[in-house]
């Protein structure tokens, strides 16, 4: 069924019943007025309104007819029939609930046309004659069906203390409105100078008690299955014909009981019906929210019952009815205190945890998840506070190399670690001093009072990190840096001048201490601003690239490159790379900067190896950063300069140092696809190191390169044959390690040409310094490679003439 016909078909039911009340109503006014017709005729309009909405309840559960195969309008509301066919229908719940209805419509029905029957059969006596037993039953039976519909009904879960505080209201709620039903409408009914009959007022007492039970039901519904509008329907059809008809009795006797069987009592099935269209509504269209007045209803049932006692304290007669409500009254009075109890602590606990909350708010504001140790917020606070009246001093803790740690052995054994510096700080510090995390790897101490001493702490936690710590037992440093403030310093300078001496306590070699002198921050700042200025030098095209031969020994004859980056500053000039690489490193602009350099030098070996050949130039180098390698991009990188220049990958060396390779995993990945690549490994500054040895296995280094320290020296011949050897120990051993694993060599640093002799007699064949090349553009490269061409030429030229 569509919506449109579900509502038309509602609405057309509904329009039926209302045309019921209407001709009864047009049928009393003639006979009142004119007496048209006999007095039992308004006995019939109750049981044929009562048909049409019996009708309507069973079009509403009524199983579905049409196809399976047919598309239901709103799939979500979709339920399966008995029949086999599907449509937008009832919950289970809800058919239950209508079904019972249906059940008690029909038996109200029953009863009153056995009433109409009864009267039509004896009109003389329509005015006084009692409703017949059996259809008295039916109908009270209806009720009771109806009653025990609506208690079926399930309302909001609940637990423990809700359950009862919901139980309460509902009480308070039903006693209210019952008392006060009871004293203006069922009461009056028993003291009328015309009484009533027993039957009629049991029906009339069943009737309100519908319509209370489901006032009170409805209010506690938290939407479900059962519109909450059709069961208030529902109730009005039980309660507003009682109170009407209770109304009339009182006020005009037996003559009551036309306009009360004509009109009144028709309204029912007219109530009954729009429940029935608000179903309806709720199933085929959108669901509403439900409006919850539960939490009114019983201070609204407070002031209700408080009615009757106003109208005694007026004057009202106080007969037995009244004192039941008085009764009542108490009961209500009584309840409410009870609930007001249960309110109380209620309240009490919420207000508990609300305090709770609050402390564990602040608390977590203020305090660092993962130590415990009061956060950057709480440190600034106390700080601030502190410089008001007292000098303090500030330690700012910096853990060396801990990225290391997080790389190589993960994020939960650095975690660990941090929580075992927290603990250590909190151990050195004790009460006196506040710890903090910073942030990261930071930590700090704030110290106040000018009793304190924070060099004497700062040695005891350097002295403290020399044992191992944490589970793992881990062997950290730790740079710190130290800043002292009088009374009235701003938090943002202690905090300032604190960290300008971590860094310099790091520049100048980690693991240890440095207090803030003034002045300290100039040579800080002028590298913080170094950084800025590489940025705008890689945005101008200030770099240039120079290359310094690699010259085979023996003939001192050029057989590759090593790219080397130059800085032309603007006004300063050439920048020594010793000043601008490590700002490059710490600001991470290394990666762009060595993007560059990578290009730049895969483009011009390209170029040298189409203008002189295969032979003329055999490989191209440059240094590679651990940031660089770091980078996931990096080998994406190498792949598309390589690609975009043409430069076979054979022909490319990357040079990394010793330290930069033990940096972790990400490393080791990287190094493995360059190599797996075709591209060339070379270990720069080999020797220097810790694990020498163990990298030449572990790395898939193709070449090494001796380190300057070890050729210094290598050439003096003083007549001690045991010092030479002590001097020449470590290129010895490096180059039989070489050639034992197939490695090619390179010596660093060649200064003069014994050195060169040197290192022939050991095994060098190929080498590099400002004796044999200084770095020059690629111009100078250019004529170099053009000379060797040259003598190659005439060398082929005179080996011809004289072979001719």
């Amino acid at each position: 069924m569509t919506r449109d016909l579900a509502e038309t078909t509602a609405r057309w039911y509904v329009w039926a019943t209302v045309a019921v009340v209407v001709l009864g109503g047009v049928w009393c006014a003639a006979h009142l007025g004119a007496g048209l017709g006999i007095e039992a005729l308004a006995y019939i309009f109750v049981p044929i309104g009562g048909a049409i909405a019996a009708a309507s309840v069973h079009h509403l559960v009524r199983p579905a007819s049409r196809p399976a195969s047919r598309p239901a309008s709103r799939p979500e509301n979709r339920t399966f029939s008995p029949t086999g066919g599907d449509r937008p229908g009832l919950d289970p719940v809800a058919l239950r609930f209508w079904r019972t209805v249906l059940v008690a419509v029909v038996l109200i029905t029953i009863g009153y046309a056995w009433l109409a029957a009864d009267m039509l059969t004896h009109p003389a006596e329509a005015r006084t004659r009692s409703m017949p037993a059996p259809a008295a039953a039916l109908v009270a039976i209806g009720f009771l069906a109806a009653i025990g519909a609506l208690t079926r009904v399930p309302v909001v879960a609940s637990r423990g203390e809700d359950r009862w505080r919901m139980l309460l209201d509902r009480t308070i709620a039903f006693l209210g409105c019952a008392s006060l039903l009871w004293y203006l409408g069922l009461a009056p009914m028993l003291s009328a100078r015309e009484p009533w009959s027993p039957q009629a007022m049991l029906l009339v007492g069943l009737g309100l008690l519908v319509a209370v039970g489901a006032l009170t039901k409805v209010s506690y519904l938290a939407g479900g299955p059962v519109d909450p509008v059709a069961m208030r329907f529902v109730a009005a059809g039980g309660g507003v014909p009682a109170g009407a008809v209770s109304v009339l009795a009182v006020q005009f006797g037996y003559i009551a009981g036309v306009p009360a069987q004509a009109i009144v009592m028709p309204l029912a099935p007219v109530l009954i019906t729009l429940g029935v269209a608000a179903q309806s509504r709720a199933v085929h269209g959108p669901r509403r929210e439900p409006a919850r007045v539960g939490m009114m209803l019983p201070y609204l049932a407070t002031i209700l019952v408080g009615v009757p006692l106003v109208a005694v304290a007026l004057g009202a007669p106080l007969r037995w009815p009244a004192r039941v409500t008085l009764i009542a009254a108490v009961l209500v009075t009584a309840l409410v205190m009870v609930r007001q109890y249960l309110a109380y602590r209620e309240n009490a606990r919420l207000l508990r945890t609300a305090r709770l909350q609050e402390e564990r708010l602040r608390y977590e504001v203020t305090h660092d998840g993962l130590t415990g140790l009061a956060n950057r917020a709480l440190f600034r606070e106390r700080l601030t506070a502190a410089l008001t009246t007292d000098p303090v001093s500030v330690l700012l803790i910096d853990l060396d190399d801990f990225k290391a740690v997080n790389d190589l052995l993960g994020q939960e054994v650095g975690d660990r670690l941090l929580i075992s510096m927290a603990d250590l700080l909190r151990t050195e510090t004790g009460d006196d001093h506040l710890p903090v995390r910073v942030g990261g790897d930071e930590f700090a101490v704030l110290m106040t009072g000018g009793h304190a001493d924070p060099e004497e702490l700062a040695g005891r936690l350097l002295a403290a990190l020399g044992d191992p710590i944490s589970e793992h037992r881990l062997l950290m440093r730790a740079s710190i840096g130290i800043a002292t403030a009088p009374p009235g310093a701003t938090t943002d300078t202690v905090v300032r001048d604190a960290d300008v001496a971590l860094i310099t306590a790091k520049q100048g070699g980690k693991a240890g201490f440095v207090r803030y002198a003034e002045g300290m921050g100039e040579p800080v700042l002028a590298h913080m601003r170094l950084g800025g200025e590489l940025r705008r030098a890689l945005d101008d095209g200030e770099f240039r690239v120079v290359y310094q031969p690699i010259v085979r020994l023996d003939r001192n004859w050029v057989i590759g490159v090593e790219a080397l980056v130059r800085w032309h500053h603007p006004t300063r000039g050439v920048v020594s790379p010793a000043e601008f690489i490590p700002a490059a490193e710490r600001t991470g602009l290394i990666v762009p900067l060595g993007r560059f350099v990578l290009r730049e030098t895969c483009r011009q070996a390209a170029a040298w190896l189409a203008e002189f050949g295969p032979d003329a130039l055999k490989e191209a180098g440059l240094n590679v950063s651990a940031r660089q390698l770091h980078d996931p991009d990096f080998v994406s990188d190498v792949a598309d300069a390589l690609t975009d220049s043409g430069l076979p990958c054979e022909r490319l060396v990357l040079e990394v140092t010793e330290s930069g390779v033990l940096r972790g995993q990400q490393i080791s990945r990287a190094l493995c696809e360059l190599d797996r690549m075709g591209i060339r490994l070379a270990l720069d500054d080999f020797g220097t190191g810790e694990s020498s040895l163990s990298l030449l296995r572990a790395v898939p280094a193709a070449i090494v390169k001796l380190d300057k320290s070890f050729v210094d020296g290598i050439e003096i011949d003083d007549g001690r044959p045991a010092a030479a050897d002590a001097r020449q120990a470590v290129a010895r051993a490096v180059i039989q390690l070489a050639h034992a694993l197939g490695l090619d060599t390179v010596a660093e640093g060649i200064e003069s040409a014994e050195q060169v002799a040197a290192l022939l007699e050991l095994g060098y064949t190929r080498g590099q310094g400002f004796y044999l090349a200084e770095p020059m553009p690629a111009a100078g490269v250019s004529r170099l490679l053009a000379r060797q061409r040259a003598v190659e030429t005439r060398v082929t030229r005179e080996i011809r003439a004289r072979s001719s």
